[in-house]
């Protein structure tokens, strides 16, 4: 709830609504953080996840409102000792909160000495992503790519950064990857050389009344249908047997990962079954056969094509193809 209250404001804020609308839904955003903050000092994290906080607090300094000095430390200490996930994950959820430090920096929302450390702080982000760069130019993975390349513009590492300009070319061969309003909301601000704090001093009297919607035309069906061989896998110390599911699984030929889990969640017998959390950038799975992916036990289910390549794409974005093997193995981060 806190991660889309606070994008839905700053898709809000980038459209240059009147200003009433928008006073509740900051005072509930407020209200979101404060629960997360309490969730933070009892449990040790926030109830949502770190990029969800981060994400509350950017939006609320995009609007120019302050935020907690504990809340904002919580960060700062969660960032020090690495509690941001793994792989892309965490690469989203780094630029998230690098985008926050910056943005309250920027905005004088904090004290001197509070900002010098939130400054430190974005500029190590925007390195350590640098250093993070596969060879493909892509950073944690394709998803998480304009979330990095936001936070090069927003510290100004862009124009020094030799890992920018790799990124932004890997972003461009990519294009056909954001292909929902969620992904293509963090890459359209990239490909205009913006970040989502640039929101914060737009002059909306100045923005032409240009937006137009716009038709866009169904995916067309592709005939026939398709076979993938779903596996999951389960190594110790959470399992004592590796393998716990290895089935074929028939489904259209232009089925996603997700109706692959569906459908095998619908054959007979009935041995596959899994959740999933609805996340901005999609459904994101949490659990596979009654196996719960817990962030205070450090895993998460990781999508892989045999033998051992992580997957680019969500499942509901990544349609595999026919005699492919998809792995869902519990990896630890």
């Amino acid at each position: 709830q806190t991660g889309r209250l606070a994008l839905y404001l700053l898709g809000l804020g980038a459209t240059c609504p009147p200003v009433s609308p928008q006073r509740s839904l900051v005072t509930w955003l407020k209200y979101c953080l404060e629960e997360d903050w309490t969730g933070s000092r009892r449990h040790g994290h926030p109830l949502t996840s770190y990029y969800q906080y981060g994400l509350g607090v950017l939006a609320l300094c995009v609007h120019h409102k302050r935020v907690r000095e504990e809340v904002i430390r919580r960060l700062l200490t969660a960032q020090h000792r690495g509690r941001f996930g793994h792989g892309g994950n965490a690469v989203d959820t780094e630029a998230v909160v690098a985008l926050a430090f910056t943005c309250l920096e920027r905005r004088r929302l904090v004290g001197t000495g509070l900002a010098a450390e939130l400054k430190a702080a974005a500029h190590g982000v925007s390195r350590s992503m640098a250093e993070a760069q596969g060879p493909n130019g892509i950073i944690g993975n394709i998803y998480s790519t304009p979330w990095a390349l936001q936070v090069f513009l927003a510290t100004g590492a862009c124009q020094t950064e030799p890992a920018f300009g790799q990124a932004m070319a890997a972003l461009l061969e990519n294009l056909e990857a954001f292909g929902t309003a969620a992904t293509m909301a963090q890459v359209l601000p990239v490909l205009h050389g913006r970040s989502y704090l640039d929101i914060a001093s737009m002059h909306c009297q100045e923005e032409p009344d240009t937006l137009t919607p716009m038709d866009i035309e169904p995916l067309t069906e592709v005939p026939g249908n398709k076979t993938v061989q779903l596996v999951v896998e389960c190594p110790l110390p959470w399992c004592y047997d590796l393998q716990l599911y290895d089935r074929s699984v028939p489904v259209p030929a232009a089925a996603s990962l997700l109706d692959v889990l569906r459908a095998a969640a619908a054959l007979e017998p009935p041995t596959f079954k899994f959740h999933t959390q609805d996340t901005s950038q999609g459904p994101f799975l949490t659990q596979v056969l009654g196996l719960e992916a817990r962030q205070e036990k450090r895993n998460y289910w990781q999508l892989l094509t045999a033998p051992n390549t992580p997957l680019q794409m969500g499942i509901a974005d990544y349609r595999p193809q026919n005699g492919q093997t998809l792995i869902l193995r519990l990896s630890e981060w």
